[in-house]
């Protein structure tokens, strides 16, 4: 199956967001004028965040960028590539006063509908393993550590394994 964007494709990013009450957070494609907000929550959540400008490469390039907006602004994010069956789960990061009230688990359903949308058979995805809250939600939503990259993020003390982690979609139930 060759998929594009859902950027490209106005009808199915529309029923991706359709099942949202008035009043609650609003997923929605994020766009180059966001990165300014995006960047504003990268860098309060990460001590080693991502630039701006990758962030608009990721856009360019046609990777799957996605907003979680509330009444008071961003709370959320994610960045994935879709390609030969498979996404890769760049960046998911919800901003540091939103934490630990479901919104990391609402961006993961909206990664999972943009999955199978594009008809993926995995997920890949790399988290530091002293970031257990992350860890934790990837477990419960039936990703399992499959290796380990060794110090593939930067620390504050030289470098950071990264813990890769993957789901297979094949028999996934979206329902859920």
């Amino acid at each position: 199956i060759q998929a594009t964007s859902l950027a490209a494709d106005p009808e199915a990013a529309a029923h991706a967001m359709s099942a949202v009450k008035a009043g609650d957070p609003q997923l929605r494609l994020m766009k180059q004028a966001d990165v300014d907000a995006v960047m504003a929550v990268e860098l309060l959540a990460y001590p080693f965040p991502w630039t701006a400008g990758i962030f608009r490469d990721c856009l360019y390039a046609g990777h799957e960028c996605w907003l979680l907006e509330g009444r008071s602004g961003l709370i959320g994010y994610f960045v994935m590539s879709c390609a030969a069956g498979e996404g890769h789960l760049l960046n998911l990061c919800v901003s540091p006063e939103h934490q630990s009230h479901g919104q990391g688990r609402r961006l993961l359903k909206q990664v999972y509908e943009v999955a199978r949308w594009h008809g993926l058979q995995r997920i890949f995805l790399e988290v530091r393993p002293s970031n257990p809250h992350a860890i934790a939600l990837y477990e419960s939503e039936g990703f399992n550590e499959i290796g380990i990259r060794p110090n593939y993020y930067p620390a504050v003390k030289g470098r950071e394994d990264g813990i890769v982690m993957a789901i297979e979609l094949m028999d996934f139930d979206f329902a859920s």
